[in-house]
């Protein structure tokens, strides 16, 4: 079988190399961080002026390293002077306090450390205390569009479009296959597994039925605007008690183990609004089609304004859900000085619809520009009234231009 190289990403790792820098390889977990770290170290076994260490701890080879001390012995042992050395460890944050152990091998001459990790935790703790300004971070999201045609050698038509919007960007499913029944059994282990580890295990969850709960709500809810509050009232009706502190701190683990995006609000007349209902996207829609389904309109629009919103996250862009006055946009995109307005709808098909898509852009006080994404057929790219109208294709194979 062909191994795909997904060269962006290791593109992006080998410019950091030589800079006395830790590269922290970040996302969910299957979402194909293993295999870049892999394809890294295979790069680098081909030049002779190169050590190599490789740490695998989802290999029982490796199970005897379970903390700094251990860690640090391993890697002492096969350090060479002589060579550049690369340290490369997968899933890192298996190991307790490896945090102290990269800073100190970081200083050693000729040297450079590339880790993975499925947990943002160990980005806002010790590491970024004891390393500040000295790691840096490559988010690996599930397979963009143009990825998964390449993956799985399709061609850009219908079909593939809505296989890929049913079944999502999980590398894995190149092995599993792309029948739904199939692709949702694999997916929901996925699920399961990082629940289990990243959430259940890390932070000694009490209630992992109520979490399974809060998963199927927040997969039926995409896109909408939710708090603590709406789900604890939901609970209540469902004969379940739980206090939105408690919800509040379930949602903040499932975004530490990068299986949901909370989104927040901006406000469109220049200041952030703190005090709001968030929305809720999926890191991989096919994840989310596997606990709730895929099929029903309502179920595609919820769907396409998850797949924007990621692609989005992919090109570059801070996305916020835009608030003006009464009205909302679904996403704000800010990169540096710029910023773009996007509605996204399912079919642009009537006056209705019209008027709620484009009107909303077109009361932005701004000259920004202004998108609107859907799948209105016989449409790729066009212009009404300087708001740019993009076919849900044309946008994931050629961005906003």
């Amino acid at each position: 079988m062909k191994i795909y190289r997904r060269q962006n990403y290791l593109d992006r790792i080998c410019s950091f190399l030589g800079r006395e820098t830790i590269v922290v390889i970040t996302g969910q977990r299957r979402v194909g961080k293993s295999c870049i770290l892999r394809q890294l170290r295979d790069d680098k076994l081909r030049d002779s002026e190169a050590n190599v260490i490789f740490i695998d701890k989802e290999r029982r080879e490796f199970d005897t390293i379970v903390d700094r001390q251990t860690l640090g012995d391993y890697i002492a042992a096969r350090l060479r002077a002589d060579r550049h050395n690369y340290i490369f460890i997968d899933e890192v944050q298996e190991i307790d306090g490896f945090e102290q152990t990269l800073r100190s091998f970081r200083v050693e001459p000729k040297t450079d450390i590339v880790v993975t990790g499925s947990n943002a935790k160990m980005l806002s703790g010790e590491l970024s205390t004891l390393i500040a300004g000295r790691y840096k971070e490559i988010y690996v999201q599930p397979l963009s569009y143009i990825e998964f045609l390449e993956f799985h050698a399709l061609p850009d038509t219908d079909d593939s479009l809505r296989c890929y919007l049913e079944v999502g960007g999980m590398p894995g499913l190149r092995t599993v296959g792309l029948e739904p029944a199939d692709a949702f059994d694999y997916l929901s282990d996925i699920c399961h597994t990082a629940l289990l580890k990243d959430v259940v295990m890390r932070r000694s969850i009490r209630n992992p039925a109520f979490l399974e709960n809060l998963m199927r709500f927040l997969a039926d809810s995409t896109g909408k605007n939710i708090s603590a509050n709406s789900i604890s009232r939901f609970m209540k009706s469902q004969n379940v008690k739980i206090t939105p502190a408690a919800i509040i701190n379930y949602l903040v683990f499932l975004g530490e183990a990068y299986i949901v995006h909370r989104v927040g609000h901006f406000d469109i007349h220049g200041r952030r609004i703190f005090e709001s209902n968030d929305k809720y996207y999926f890191e991989d829609h096919g994840i989310r089609n596997a606990i709730v389904g895929f099929g029903r309109e309502a179920d595609i629009e919820k769907v396409i304004e998850n797949v924007v919103y990621q692609h989005l996250v992919r090109l570059g862009w801070r996305v916020s859900v835009g608030q003006l006055h009464s009205a909302e946009i679904d996403f704000v995109g800010e990169r540096n000085a710029e910023r773009i307005y996007v509605q996204v709808a399912y079919l642009v098909a009537d006056d209705a619809t019209r008027e709620r898509e484009f009107g909303n852009l077109s009361r932005v006080p701004d000259n920004f520009p202004k998108y609107v994404v859907s799948l209105s057929p016989m449409l790729t790219k066009a212009n009404h009234d300087g708001i740019v109208h993009l076919h849900l294709r044309h946008f994931l194979t050629n961005g906003l231009s």
